[in-house]
């Protein structure tokens, strides 16, 4: 019985060595409450629509000074309401200690959008933003410092729908393939697609919707977790992000599910994650760990308020952080995420939360 005992648990612990989460631990996280340092000028957040991490471990923030309120902003009123405070700048970059490097946007830098949502800094160093409202039909290619607009996608004004392939319709977010000079976007809050467009150019390559099919306009049922499966994209499409193994994991955020393809379109699979969840949805967004491999993923989910860890491969879920609240390490829309090359997370905070947090790991990406 003994050796019977001892050969169970010697098989046993070679399976263990040989699972995929043993090849590589989950990593876990802990608020680092310090970050960012307290910001100059008087300035205060607005909604935290993105946050994006350059080729530097810079981070950069992606705020909406519009949503600051009267007492908010009081010191920035004629006359002034109170002592503090006036709005921030738009675009904000930090360093990776948290030290305030520069900032620009509304209401300086024209064109603009007219509610800021998406971000992305490529290799490069330009800055692309992205707008939901419903005239946000362009997306801007920036340098640097905000002084050039190197390229626009799209017209502002009305969206041409989901198969008009010169509009955009209030796109969510935009994410570059440096390799393939393709910039791929979740568009969006109007249109139920991912486009691509050349990078260099802005020349219209290709796009797709749910399954890979021709997308739809026509209005979709209320989610239902007993439902089939949709057939098309729900809005918004929330993310459109690349991996370095030619995969795009696209958020159809109020279907509570992931859908992966190929980059030219073609549909692999789709992961539910709490497929009970109504309202905005569960799935708002995902971030590799910057591994070799991209062995995990982040999501972050702003209805239920949590961050989830999931195996890459698979979809499986293998851990999480956070929880609904307002204190630090919990969330209240929890709309973005972005991870640095040391495993740090920044999530940021729209509706009335306003804020961007950090989160150090345990565990270095190798």
């Amino acid at each position: 019985m003994r050796a019977f005992a001892r050969a169970v648990i010697g098989a046993a612990a070679l399976l263990l060595a040989a699972s995929p989460l043993s090849a590589q631990t989950v990593p876990q996280f802990q608020i680092d409450a310090s970050w960012p340092k307290p910001l100059p000028n008087n300035w205060l957040f607005g909604q935290v629509a993105n946050v994006a991490v350059d080729s530097h471990d810079h981070v950069w923030v992606l705020q909406r000074p519009r949503t600051l309120t009267d007492d908010e902003k009081g010191a920035s009123l004629k006359p002034p309401r109170n002592k503090c405070c006036v709005p921030a700048p738009s675009v904000m970059e930090f360093d990776a200690e948290g030290n305030f490097v520069q900032g620009w946007g509304f209401p300086d830098t024209k064109p603009w959008v007219i509610n800021e949502h998406g971000l992305f800094i490529d290799r490069a160093g330009a800055v692309w933003i992205t707008g939901n409202a419903k005239d946000d039909s362009a997306i801007y290619k920036f340098s640097h410092d905000g002084k050039q607009l190197l390229l626009t996608i799209g017209v502002a004004g009305p969206s041409g729908g989901s198969n008009d392939t010169t509009k955009l319709g209030q796109p969510a977010t935009v994410q570059v393939d440096e390799e393939a000079h393709e910039l791929f976007v979740a568009d969006g809050y109007g249109n139920h697609r991912v486009i691509v467009f050349d990078s260099n150019t802005g020349a219209f390559k290709r796009y797709w919707g749910a399954y890979g099919k021709k997308p739809s306009d026509d209005k979709p049922a209320p989610h239902s977790p007993d439902a089939p499966a949709p057939q098309q994209f729900a809005n918004p499409v929330h993310c459109a992000t690349p991996s370095r193994d030619g995969h795009i994991y696209v958020c159809d955020r109020t279907n509570d599910r992931i859908q992966v393809f190929k980059k030219d379109g073609t549909f692999v699979t789709e992961w539910f994650y709490d497929k009970a969840t109504l309202g905005n949805g569960s799935v708002w967004g995902l971030a590799m760990w910057p591994d070799a491999n991209q062995t995990w993923m982040l999501n972050n989910d702003g209805e239920n308020n949590v961050v989830r860890i999931l195996r890459r491969s698979d979809g499986q879920v293998v851990g999480t952080f956070g929880h609904s609240g307002r204190q630090a390490g919990q969330f209240h829309w929890v709309h973005a995420l972005a991870v640095d090359s040391k495993g740090n997370v920044y999530t940021g905070e729209v509706d009335n939360a306003k804020r961007v947090q950090k989160f150090k790991p345990n565990v270095a990406p190798k």
